[in-house]
C-alpha cells in the first residue's frame, strides 16, 4: 500500500501554542493592528472570544490589549455581574476605530493570526510528497474494479514515485481524466494547513474549504485559556492531502498571487494550496492561454521545486512547489511544447483505446450500471459497428451508449432493453451518423423500426 514517512517531531504545526508575542514570530504592532481590525468588525468582545477568533492564547493577547488601552485606542466595559474578568468586554474608541479603518483599507484580513512564511515552508518540507512511496499493491487496490491497461497502470505507478510531472495523452474519451482524478486516492496521510500566511507585512488567506478537506475529528482547537501545551491553533490539522483540478478555465493570472483592490484581500493560487498533494491540469491545449505560455510558467517550479510570487507592493518571494503535477491532453506532447519543457515531463504516458477484452469488461459494467443483462450477441453486433465504421474502442463509449438506452426506457416507461434496435438508436444519437455514406434515418426505415421514423 502507499506509505509516507512520518513528519519530524519538530514540524511547526506540532509545536505548542505560542505563549508570548515573540513566540508567534509576528511583529507586535501587526498583532495589535489585527486585534483592532477584529474589534472594528465584531464590536465588543470578551478576552476569551478574542482568543478564539485569533487562535492565540490569552497570554499573547493580554499585552496587546494593554498597549491598545494605553494608546487610548481601546476601552473596557463590564457587562456581567460575576465580579470576574470574564465580565470584561473590549471595544474600540473613536480613535481606535479610525486607526482600524485605515488598517482595513490597506489589507482587509481580520481572521485568525497568520503563521510566518518560514514556518509554512518548514511544514511543507515535513510532509513532502517526495517522501511518499506508491507500490504496485497500492495501485492495484486503488484501481480495483477499474478497467485500465496494465502497462499504463505500471507507468503511472512508477511515475508517482519519480517526483516528476506526468503527461497523460490519448484520444478524447480514452479515460485520461478519470485516471488522473483517481490518483488522489494514492495520497496517504494528512497534513496541517495554516489559516493564513504573513509575508512582508501582508496577510494571505490560505485555508480553502473547497480545496482543503478536514478528514479527522481533531481539527483546529480553540486556544486554551491556561498556559499549558495546547497545539498552535493557527494550523488546521487532519487535512487530507489536496487534489486540485483545473481545466479549460485556467489562465496564467490564476497561477499568480492576486490582490483584489475592492475587497483588499489576497487570493492564493491553486497550486500553492495544493502543496503536499496533486495538481491536475485537464484538457491541456484548450485553456484560454497558449500551451507554450502555460508550460513556460511551469518550467522553473517543476525543475527546482520552488515558485516565485509577487505581492501587490512589488515584493517577490519564494514558496515551495511540493506538488505532483499531472497534465492530461488529447494532443501528443511534441505538439504542445518544445524539448526544454518535455525534458521536465518525466513520464509521457499514452492512454490507448481499449482492447476487445477490456471493452467487453467496460460494456458489462455499463450494463450493470443501468440494470440491463449483458447479451453477447448484442455486444458482438456493437463490435461490428465499431469495426465497419472505423470507430476506436474508447473507454467512454459503453457508459455513454448505455445511458442513452436508459434514457429511452424512461421515456417509454419500460425496463431498459439491450438489442440491435436500441443499440442502433443510441449509436445514431451519439455519433450523429449511421454507416458510412448512408443516413441514419434510411437505416432505420430499412430495418422497419417505424417507431423512430419521425426524423
Amino acid at each position: 500500500m502507499s506509505q509516507v514517512l512520518p513528519a519530524p517531531a519538530n514540524a511547526p504545526a506540532d509545536a505548542r501554542a505560542p505563549r508570548t508575542v515573540d513566540e508567534t514570530g509576528l511583529p507586535f504592532f501587526f498583532l495589535a493592528e489585527l486585534l483592532g481590525k477584529i474589534l472594528f468588525q465584531r464590536g465588543q468582545l470578551r478576552l476569551a472570544e478574542l482568543a478564539a477568533h485569533t487562535k492565540l492564547n490569552v497570554s499573547v493577547i493580554d499585552p496587546l490589549i494593554a498597549f491598545l488601552r494605553s494608546e487610548k485606542l481601546c476601552e473596557v466595559a463590564r457587562i456581567g455581574n460575576s465580579g470576574t474578568d470574564a465580565d470584561l468586554c473590549y471595544m474600540l474608541t473613536e480613535a481606535g476605530r479610525a486607526r482600524a479603518q485605515a488598517a482595513l483599507g490597506r489589507n482587509a484580513y481580520a481572521g485568525p493570526a497568520p503563521v510566518t512564511l518560514a514556518a509554512y515552508v518548514a511544514q511543507v518540507a515535513a510532509h513532502s510528497v517526495a517522501n511518499m512511496q506508491v507500490t504496485r499493491g497500492a495501485m492495484a487496490a486503488t484501481f480495483d474494479g477499474v478497467v485500465v491497461n496494465p502497462v499504463v497502470l505500471d507507468q503511472i505507478g512508477a511515475g508517482m514515485n519519480s517526483g516528476c510531472a506526468l503527461f497523460l495523452h490519448g484520444a478524447a474519451g480514452s479515460g485520461k481524466t478519470y485516471l488522473a482524478e483517481r490518483l488522489r486516492d494514492l495520497l496517504v496521510g494528512t497534513i496541517a494547513v495554516p489559516h493564513a500566511l504573513m509575508v512582508d507585512g501582508e496577510v494571505i488567506p490560505f485555508f480553502d474549504n473547497v480545496q482543503h478537506c478536514v478528514t479527522e475529528a481533531a481539527v483546529t482547537e480553540a486556544p486554551s485559556l491556561d498556559r499549558g501545551s495546547a497545539p498552535d491553533g493557527r494550523w488546521i490539522r487532519g487535512v487530507r492531502r489536496p487534489a486540485a483540478l483545473a481545466g479549460g478555465e485556467l489562465t496564467l493570472d490564476m497561477l499568480d498571487l492576486r490582490f483584489d483592490p475592492h475587497t483588499r484581500l489576497y487570493q492564493a493560487p491553486p497550486h500553492l494550496k495544493s502543496n503536499n498533494g496533486i495538481f491536475i491540469i485537464d484538457d491541456l491545449g484548450r485553456q484560454r492561454c497558449t500551451p507554450e505560455a502555460l508550460m513556460n510558467r511551469w518550467i522553473v517550479p517543476m525543475d527546482r521545486n520552488v515558485d516565485y510570487l509577487t505581492l501587490h507592493t512589488g515584493h517577490t518571494f519564494q514558496v515551495p512547489f511540493d506538488v505532483i503535477v499531472v497534465f492530461s491532453s488529447n494532443f501528443v506532447p511534441q505538439r504542445l511544447s518544445d524539448g526544454a519543457f518535455l525534458r521536465r515531463l518525466g513520464y509521457k504516458i499514452e492512454v490507448p483505446a481499449a482492447s476487445t477484452d477490456e471493452y467487453a469488461r467496460l460494456f458489462r459494467q455499463a450494463c450493470e450500471s443501468v440494470g440491463v443483462a449483458f447479451d453477447a450477441a448484442s455486444f458482438d453486433y456493437l463490435l461490428t459497428c465499431h469495426r465497419e465504421r472505423g470507430v476506436p474502442l474508447l473507454a467512454c463509449y459503453p457508459r455513454d451508449l448505455m445511458r442513452q438506452l436508459r434514457d429511452l426506457a424512461r421515456y417509454e416507461d419500460r425496463a431498459p432493453e439491450l438489442s440491435r434496435r436500441t443499440l442502433d438508436w443510441a449509436w445514431d444519437n451519439y455519433f450523429a451518423a449511421g454507416a458510412p455514406g448512408r443516413p441514419a434515418s434510411q437505416e432505420r426505415r430499412e430495418r422497419g423500426t417505424t417507431e423512430y421514423e419521425h426524423a
